[in-house]
């Protein structure tokens, strides 16, 4: 037997004994980048909850969703347990503190989420919801940068991602947590699930593994099998289940996954059809007669002429550069990758770069991703690299202008999914954003399909102005119409 402070782990038979106890689990919410992309929410500092030591298992052992309730989901992570106390210690040292890693599933009960307020003792501390095992490695012969960690549903490979790609590293994390507690032998760190955490049923069976590629070292899957409980919760006693499709789109992992509809986007198909037939010139002219004289991105064109876009604003903002925070949020799966990698049909990203042309912005990659994802777009009021390339691409962009330099010249990746300030103008996402030779326009969605309507009547008028001037019409009397010319224009358009 081998003693880890109260935590007892059989070398033999490979168990943990849930008899005796470590002293405190601690979890972690988001750290890793695919899950924040996931939930569409990146955090700037790790933030952690407890979880009780009762909550502990072992692999094999029988998870229970409770009768009446709908959302246990699993959540795949890799488990820390510390081998010597750590108060007030640096990044640089922090891993020294750690004795083993394995595996854990951190399940927890959606149903019981709004009633947690933030706290998960009800939805994560139940019996049986925090199983580590099957076998421990020691931490001090693998790399915190080198784990692998994946999940299995019914044997379908669900989660896979690497300590690499975490927003807080598993140093920085024990590093934090010690400048705030006494880490003590035998204490358990759950850090964090990736991309792909969803909900088990009854019969479902989970299972997650831990291993070090390079060296060849792996914990073995932990294996969860749901069970079905007994009984319901006394609502003398306190709260009661209540799931949302907030609440199941968060469990599933998304809307599509939890079988729920799109919500509905504010252009439709017939109002892309006519905004698509609307030059921005027109739009414009209508938003300026609402009193909207802010709405045009100003200083942006397209790099390949002709171009026309429709689409719906998704945003993203650069930060000015600072060496620090480039560090902390441009490299890996930053904000600007998240974008581009999870872009919908119909949208365009905005990208506030504060007008800033001395970089680039996007690129040929990203360019290419977006147009894969069948993105309507992309305006950025700063500049674009390999724009001879990206003009060729099938997508509208529209920009400053070319520069070679990266990213990491003039800005930091920083935020998505915002309001943000671009060209000039105001843009929220969701906002319809039409692009053409002469511009782009930012159009309200509650304004949008009175504007365009308005838009597409002026251009008929326009129209018939200008060949009546062809015809050696007075432009004093035809632009705009007096009443003579406004009653043979009415006339005539009524009898069509």
């Amino acid at each position: 037997m081998r003693i880890i402070y109260d935590l007892t782990y059989d070398t033999r038979t490979k168990e943990f004994s849930v008899q005796a106890q470590p002293g405190k689990i601690i979890a972690v919410h988001v750290s890793y980048e695919s899950r924040a992309a996931e939930r569409g929410r990146r955090p700037r500092t790790p933030s952690y909850f407890f979880k009780p030591t009762s909550s502990l298992a072992v692999s094999g052992d029988a998870v229970e969703r409770p009768a009446g309730t709908e959302l246990l989901a699993f959540e795949g992570e890799v488990a820390l347990i510390i081998g010597t106390e750590a108060h007030g210690v640096t990044p640089e040292t922090a891993w020294d503190h750690v004795q083993w890693i394995t595996a854990a599933n951190d399940w927890g009960l959606y149903d019981l989420r709004g009633a947690d307020k933030g706290s998960n003792v009800r939805n994560k501390g139940r019996d049986g919801y925090t199983p580590l095992g099957p076998e421990y490695l020691n931490a001090q012969e693998l790399s915190p940068e080198n784990l692998r960690l994946r999940t299995w549903k019914n044997g379908e490979l669900v989660q896979d991602d690497t300590t690499e790609h975490m927003i807080f590293p598993l140093t920085q994390l024990i590093a934090d947590l010690s400048q705030h507690l006494t880490l003590h032998p035998g204490d358990v760190v759950l850090t964090g699930t990736p991309a792909g955490a969803s909900v088990a049923q009854p019969g479902d069976t989970v299972e997650v593994e831990v291993d070090a590629p390079a060296e060849g070292l792996r914990t073995g899957r932990l294996m969860s099998t749901v069970v079905e409980g007994s009984g319901g919760f006394d609502p003398s006693l306190g709260a009661q289940p209540s799931v949302n499709d907030l609440q199941r789109e968060e469990a599933w992992g998304s809307r599509e996954k939890a079988g729920l509809p799109q919500p509905a986007s504010a252009l439709s198909p017939q109002l892309k059809a006519k905004l698509l037939e609307t030059p921005t010139a027109g739009l414009s002219q209508q938003l300026r007669q609402r009193g909207f004289n802010n709405v045009t991105i100003d200083g942006v064109r397209p790099t390949r002429p002709g171009s026309k876009m429709v689409g719906t604003a998704k945003t993203l903002r650069f930060i000015p550069h600072r060496e620090d925070l480039f560090k902390t949020h441009g490299g890996g799966f930053n904000a600007q990758k998240r974008v581009f990698d999870s872009v919908d049909p119909d949208e365009i990203i905005v990208i506030e770069a504060r007008g800033e042309t001395g970089s680039g912005t996007l690129g040929d990659i990203l360019a290419l991703r977006a147009a894969s994802r069948g993105a309507a777009g992309v305006v950025t009021d700063g500049g674009v690299r390999d724009y001879s390339t990206v003009a060729e691409i099938d997508l509208p962009v529209f920009t400053v202008g070319a520069h070679p330099a990266v990213l990491g010249r003039k800005h930091v990746p920083w935020d998505t999914d915002l309001t943000i300030a671009c060209g000039g103008a105001t843009i929220q996402p969701g906002d319809i954003i039409v692009g053409d030779d002469d511009g782009v326009v930012v159009l309200p969605p509650a304004l949008a399909e009175e504007v365009a309507d308005a838009a597409l009547a002026k251009e008929d008028e326009d129209a018939w102005v200008a060949e009546q001037v062809k015809r050696g019409g007075s432009v004093e009397e035809l632009f705009p119409m007096n009443a003579q010319w406004r009653a043979r224009f009415e006339s005539e358009r009524g009898g069509q």
